[in-house]
């Protein structure tokens, strides 16, 4: 129990203290936050994030989340650009170096060929009296009082404040952009997050049967029609609209409610206000009205008319639930 408790409070004072450094963060946000973040969005080249350890790390993060929300970004490891990955930096990019103290001797040797070359250096460091603070033409004020680590050595609280930084700059550049949902799905095409994004209510009714029965349907081959489509529901069509659904629902409550049924008819037993959703709409959408309703199925249709089926199963299997 004794262990237990230790690693309670272990984790629980980590969190506090990487807490606390980063609602700091918020009053080290000044103008050359600002400048530099204009300067990225002004610019026609790309944003080359570079650092060394743990640093590089969160780069290759920063980098990821700038591109997938519009700011193109590359990311350049400080030991390699030395060793000639320098010329992935062209003419027109801004440079992004992530080091905590600002001196480690990779970013001391980098930083003179950078300016060099003549392209604008950002420094995300806690401290902006070192080398690359001094060289750096903004700072990006990153300062934590103390690491999570009890020695005060492993990067933990720094390291998370740098993350933090570079999410700031990202989000800042979204919001300038203009960058959409839409937007967004196109950096997004896989996964459930993008699926979510565009994914659409027929790109889904057109993997399933498309299971109808006029009113005049005998119960009987109304199940069959259901069993064989394996959606749990029919619509029941009429001059080709839709007046009725039958769902297993309904069967079952037929059959509590019937001892003889062979002479019932789908108009009979079927629901007469069925819940449907144009085909176009998001499958989130449908999601939405599924939950809202707490039923299984909706009938997809398209200009008005009956277009086929959407199960809460399919929703599922594709990851958008």
């Amino acid at each position: 129990m004794k262990l237990q408790q230790k690693i309670l409070n272990v984790a629980k004072e980590t969190v506090k203290i990487e807490a606390k450094a980063i609602a700091n963060l918020e009053h080290l946000i000044d103008n050359e936050f600002v400048e530099a973040v204009e300067n990225i969005y002004n610019s026609k080249g790309r944003v080359i994030v570079t650092g060394i350890g743990k640093s590089a790390v969160i780069a290759s993060k920063i980098v990821a989340t700038l591109n997938s929300t519009g700011t193109p970004a590359i990311f350049m490891h400080a030991a390699d650009a030395i060793h000639g990955d320098l010329g992935i930096i062209q003419k027109d990019d801004i440079v992004i170096c992530i080091s905590k103290s600002g001196n480690s001797p990779e970013i001391k040797v980098l930083v003179p060929f950078i300016k060099d070359f003549h392209n604008t250096l950002i420094a995300i460091t806690a401290n902006s009296d070192s080398s690359l603070g001094k060289s750096a033409d903004f700072i990006l004020n990153s300062y934590v009082e103390k690491e999570a680590c009890p020695n005060n050595l492993a990067p933990t609280t720094s390291t998370t404040a740098q993350l933090v930084i570079g999410d700031a700059l990202a989000i800042c550049l979204l919001e300038l952009k203009g960058f959409s949902r839409e937007d967004f799905a196109k950096y997004h095409p896989g996964g459930s997050l993008g699926k979510k994004l565009y994914l659409r209510v027929k790109d889904i009714a057109q993997q399933n049967m498309k299971p109808s029965v006029s009113p005049e349907t005998t119960v009987t081959d109304a199940i069959m029609v259901i069993s064989e489509n394996m959606l749990g529901v029919t619509a029941v069509l009429e001059n080709d609209k839709i007046v009725g659904i039958i769902t297993d629902g309904d069967i079952r409550r037929m059959l509590k409610n019937n001892e003889e049924f062979k002479n019932l008819t789908a108009k009979d037993i079927m629901s007469t206000s069925p819940k449907s959703i144009d085909e176009e709409a998001l499958a989130t959408q449908a999601l939405d009205l599924l939950e809202e309703n707490k039923i299984s199925q909706l009938l997809a249709t398209k200009d008005g008319k009956y277009s086929g089926v959407v199960h809460i199963h399919n929703l599922i299997r594709e990851g958008i639930l």
